[in-house]
This record gives structure tokens, sequence and C-alpha cells, in this order.
């Protein structure tokens, strides 16, 4: 056996050793309740309207599930506003940032899929899967990278969990209004984009004037919401 095939052997086996996963008992570890800050607490807050989303949407009630989706988007950009004004960013903040937008962004996404869109439990199993998969691998990589930067120009490394759930979003409403629009077409755009958020795309941090257009789109789609909900449309 040569010498390069032992060493790869024998460092499989290393990896496989529990021992060192294992974390050392120590008394100097700090509660994480004392780790915590304002905007974390804030971000808890996002976790709090995303669930109630997901709750709405599995009750049938799709669109008060998209309206109080947005209040858990609120939250979310409030705690990383928050974080730069008192100057408390962290990569701890980040990584309960990012798990946080599992459940407010990737989990109602699915759902509202699989409840108002899927034709079939088999189209909700591929497109529910590459929803959370991709979007899952997308907040890992931003956990482990950070923001990349071009210059001035600070960006995310492949769309955002944000992107994919608005493009669920629209398929929804499309739906709602245009009979070509069906859950086949859906998961069939929905599927195509989910890659992107592991690309090398260079999709750029919001700016004053991304924000005031998120905000009037956020708005458009809670009225058409509604419209739908009382039957308008």
């Amino acid at each position: 056996m040569s010498s390069e095939i032992r060493e790869t052997i024998e460092g499989i086996y290393q990896r496989l050793d529990p021992a060192i996963y294992r974390v050392p008992d120590t008394n100097d570890r700090i509660d994480i309740r004392d780790r915590l800050t304002g905007a974390d607490y804030i971000s808890l807050g996002a976790l709090l309207f995303g669930w109630a989303s997901a709750l709405l949407l599995v009750r049938g009630e799709p669109n008060w599930g998209v309206i109080v989706m947005f209040a858990a988007f609120g939250f979310d950009k409030v705690d990383g506003w928050y974080a730069r004004q008192t100057n408390n960013t962290s990569p701890f903040g980040r990584q309960i940032d990012s798990f946080i937008d599992v459940f407010a962004y990737l989990v109602p996404a699915a759902l509202l899929y699989h409840l108002t869109l899927s034709p079939h439990l088999l189209a909700s199993l591929v497109v529910g899967f590459c929803i959370l998969s991709f979007g899952g691998l997308r907040l890992v990589r931003h956990n482990n990278d950070g923001f990349g930067s071009d210059g001035n120009v600070s960006y995310y490394h492949g769309t955002t969990v944000v992107h994919t759930n608005v493009i669920v979003l629209l398929s929804y409403l499309l739906h709602s209004v245009l009979e070509i629009w069906n859950g086949w077409v859906a998961g069939i755009v929905i599927i195509a984009i989910c890659p992107l958020m592991i690309s090398n795309y260079k999709a750029k941090k919001k700016t004053t004037a991304g924000h005031v257009f998120i905000g009037i789109l956020i708005t458009i789609v809670t009225l058409l919401a509604l419209a739908i909900e009382t039957g308008y449309l």
C-alpha cells in the first residue's frame, strides 16, 4: 500500500473519530442569553412572525400568511439596521440571522407553493427540496464567507433567500389572476432559479432607493393579497 493511500485512509479514520468533535467540559462557557444583543432579539421577532405565517398557511389562510410574512421581513431588515447603528455586528449575530432566515423566508415559500400552487405531491417534494436545500447551502456559505466587496460596493454571493421567496410569492399572485400560470409552470421556474442562490452572481446590498422600492412592492403585494382575500381578484 502506497504512503499516499495510507495517509488518506488514516485521515478518513481521524475524521470519523467522535473524540475530535467532543467539546470538553469547561466553566468558561458563556450563557447564550448573555451573548444576545438587541439586534438578536429583533431577529427573534422575525422568527415569531415567520412561524405565524407558516401557521396561517397551514390553516388555509394564504393571503393573511403572506401579509404576516412581510412583518417577518420587516423585523429581519430592522435587526441589521439596529446592529449597524449600535456597532454590534458579529459572526454570532450573523449565524442567528441566517438561522431565522430559514423560517422567515424558506419555510413559508415552500409551504406557499405546496398549499396553493402544487399540482401534485411529487412537485411539492422537488420544489420544496430545492428551496430548502439551495437556500440552506446559501446561508451556510454566507456565514462562512460573509459579504463580498467590489471597490466600495458590498454584495452577496449568489441571489438571496429573499429573491427566491419573492419568486414564489409572485407565482402565487400570477396563479390567482392568470390561468396559464399553473403549478407546473411555477414549479419549473422556481426550480430553475434556486441554484442561483449558490452561484457566483453578485447581488448588491440594498441602497436607500432599493429599500424604498421594496417598501412600495410590499405595499402593492399586500393590497393584491387583500383583494384576493376579499374576492375582488
